[in-house]
């Protein structure tokens, strides 16, 4: 592992409020943008973004981590934004993602941190805690369920077969990197807005996320979904980890049974469902970062 700091060179303004470092690390044999901030010595959380997100998406959550006394780290995960793009489906299987999340925090010089994911981000996180649960202290997820509910739900539920119909889609060669590359990334944009509650993206924001996805182009975030399928599935089902489950109720991809289900794998588990809020539910509702304060603070 090896760390370089550099200038930040991605495309949106970096919050103010605290002095954000942009690094880039050598871990798992990728290059991964890093964005850190907080007492180096501070308890680590690693925050970690989904589909089509970058580390941007967790912008509403550094300073009342970093308030509360956090050190935080979010990575651009592989493929993503200024991160490696490497070649090939099997190097996103969630075994390489969790382990660069692991080499992650021993770049920081520690043996463990707090893990919280969102969405794609989310399955990544879970598969830390059950691939290497020594790493993790407290989990938080957002809006996806655990692996093992989202199987059963998908053999089970035509609703949920039907809400994951894009999961398939991208399955498929070469057509889902032409569909969502066209017209200036217009189905890409259109993914944020229908997922999301009216103004949640605004334009400036989604002109970021435009300038974002042409860094390593759509490919590498579809081999997530390729990758997926071809991953083994972790070597345990249960979470021993302190676990808090926040949903917005209002997904459309994903239900929110799924969200109660995913308790059963837990424990020691917490759900916080937010009425009205949709699969972003970390930019629409700032008690989400409350909750998250709150659940990391435990013992």
């Amino acid at each position: 592992m090896s760390v370089t700091t550099t200038p930040p060179s991605t495309e949106v303004s970096l919050p103010a409020d605290h002095d954000l470092e942009s690094t880039y690390r050598s871990v798992n044999d990728v290059q991964l943008h890093v964005v850190a901030v907080g007492d180096p010595d501070a308890p680590l959380v690693v925050l970690l973004h989904g589909h089509p997100d970058f580390w941007y998406g967790w912008r509403d959550q550094i300073i009342p981590l970093v308030e509360a006394g956090f050190r935080v780290v979010i990575p651009d995960q592989r493929g993503c934004n200024l991160s490696e793009a490497p070649d090939g489906i099997d190097a996103y299987r969630l075994s390489n993602l969790a382990s660069d999340v692991c080499e992650l925090i021993y770049s920081e010089g520690r043996e463990s941190a707090h893990v919280v994911g969102h969405d794609f981000g989310g399955f990544v996180a879970w598969n830390v805690a059950l691939r290497h649960p020594s790493m993790v202290n407290h989990l938080g997820i957002l809006n996806v369920p655990h692996p093992t509910v989202y199987q059963e739900t998908l053999r089970s539920s035509p609703q949920q077969i039907l809400r994951s119909w894009y999961v398939w889609f991208y399955q498929v060669p070469k057509l889902p990197e032409w569909l969502l590359g066209r017209n200036d990334m217009a189905n890409m944009v259109d993914s944020l807005k229908i997922t999301s509650n009216e103004g949640t993206f605004d334009t400036e924001t989604i002109e970021h996320y435009k300038a974002t996805w042409q860094n390593t182009g759509i490919k590498p975030r579809i081999n997530w979904y390729r990758g997926f399928r071809r991953s083994d599935s972790p070597p345990r089902d249960t979470i021993t980890h302190p676990t808090l489950i926040c949903w917005g109720e209002d997904d459309i991809a994903l239900r929110p049974i799924m969200a109660e289900k995913s308790l059963n794998y837990c424990e020691n588990g917490q759900l916080r469902i937010f009425p009205d809020a949709s699969h972003w539910v970390h930019h629409e509702r700032e008690e989400v970062s409350e909750e998250l304060v709150q659940h990391l603070e435990s013992r």
